[in-house]
């Protein structure tokens, strides 16, 4: 039997290579679960992919790069390449992306067979030792790829029910929630002197390609923030016209601003001057202890200049990362919204880890000496390097074993429907 390499925050030891892949696919699943056939075939944007849609794209992907090629196994279906490929171009054509919501055909109990039909073929091959060793390595590839697709369902959907003037629920807040917080402890700064930092994944556990080859950064001294900024910090930026103040903002951020006539973050409406936030678990108050998301890069980057500090490189923040306090909020927290900083958060940065991912002003590019794999499989990240800025921790939809220090989110810096939020850096004072 295979098993699994240890990676990510936690680990379980002794869990094969079945056990993992039979978890990781029931997660998918659950996301599902309180979702009906029309809502997982919606597609509010095209950034956006309907559930059902992220429900066969997964399994295609177990199809096509991992059983595809074995012994005894039939080649890929031509029509189900055709309209559950995402943007692998050496495999074939596909649909345009804006198009996916319009797939009523194959039905959603067709894409739920298709997917027990791949998970059968799979446990064939991982419930013995005949699996190759190259394909052991894609088998993880296809995990964490699915682990990404479960974090995009949370935020495909919230973006889709959002759109409906009903505002519904996903999941309804359990019975006993208790929705009051205490204010957010004060924000502190923590100090780094300069020094030459080893970057990237350290070659222990799974890890992308974009996260290697591993290499030294000189990193200049700086400060980086105790905490995440805060929903009552944020209002307090709008308050002061944060959004009707150019100076402000990058040229291309103040023109997309003018362009969407943003006025706050994602999900949160002006009721009557009291704000109030469209969260998976339904619309309420903005707490203004809870961690403000849904921002743009561009929107992040004013606010850290109206606060007279600015965003953190990802090379700053990889390297405060080893230095954390405790961690936020994660897709196993069941919270489905960032939570607000324990007040009792000891030494170093917390929530480094969960509630909302992290702006940085880097951007996204592959490190030196790094080469993308080759075939198909080598489009996965490599492909998209140019026009996107790196994000780094994690949040409140994301699984817990696909974090580590080294990690590179990426998105353009328009991106609003992430849970994507803002953490201060500093020059030394």
């Amino acid at each position: 039997m295979i098993e699994a390499k240890p990676h990510g925050l936690t680990t379980d030891e002794g869990e094969t290579v079945l056990q993992r892949y039979r978890r990781v696919r029931r997660a998918t699943e659950e996301l599902a679960e309180p979702l009906s056939p029309e809502d997982q075939l919606l597609q509010s944007m095209a950034d956006a992919s309907p559930v059902k849609w992220h429900l066969a794209h997964t399994s295609w992907f177990f199809e096509t790069f991992v059983l595809a090629g074995l012994p005894g196994e039939r080649p890929p279906r031509a029509d189900y390449a055709l309209v559950f490929n995402s943007y692998y171009d050496g495999v074939g054509p596909r649909i345009a992306r804006d198009r996916r919501g319009l797939l009523s055909r194959p039905s959603l109990d067709e894409v739920r067979g298709f997917r027990r039909e791949i998970d059968d073929r799979m446990a064939a091959w991982l419930d013995g030792d005949r699996i190759p060793a190259d394909r052991a390595a894609l088998v993880e590839l296809g995990l964490n790829h699915e682990e990404q697709h479960q974090e995009l369902i949370l935020t495909d959907v919230k973006h889709g029910l959002h759109a409906n003037p009903l505002a519904p629920v996903y999941r309804p807040e359990p019975a006993a929630a208790d929705r009051s917080s205490a204010p957010a402890p004060a924000l502190s700064w923590s100090s780094f002197d300069e020094h030459i930092a080893w970057i990237g994944a350290s070659g222990t556990g799974f890890s992308f390609d974009n996260e290697q080859p591993r290499h030294r950064v000189l990193v200049p001294a700086f400060q980086i923030a105790s905490r995440l900024v805060t929903a009552g910090e944020y209002l307090a930026f709008i308050a002061d016209g944060g959004y009707r103040r150019p100076e402000l903002w990058l040229s291309d951020g103040w023109a997309a601003a003018r362009a969407a006539d943003w006025r706050a973050p994602l999900y949160w409406d002006d009721a009557g001057g009291a704000w109030q936030v469209y969260t998976l678990r339904g619309a309420r108050a903005v707490d203004p202890a809870e961690p403000v998301c849904h921002l743009s890069q561009y929107e992040a980057d004013a606010f850290a200049r109206w606060a007279g500090a600015r965003l953190p490189t990802e090379f700053e923040w990889e390297v405060a990362s080893a230095h954390r306090g405790a961690d936020g909020a994660l897709a196993e927290s069941g919270a489905l919204h960032p939570q607000p900083a324990s007040s009792e958060v000891g030494p170093g940065p917390v929530q480094m880890f969960g509630d909302a991912w992290e702006w940085t002003q880097s951007a996204y590019v592959g490190y030196p000496g790094f080469h993308p794999a080759a075939g198909a499989v080598g489009e996965y990240n490599g492909k998209f390097m140019s026009g996107q800025l790196v994000l780094r921790g994690g949040s409140c939809a994301t699984p817990r074993r696909h974090l580590r220090a080294s990690y590179r989110n990426f998105f353009p810096p328009s991106a609003r429907w992430q849970f994507s939020g803002v953490r201060l850096a500093r020059d030394p004072r």
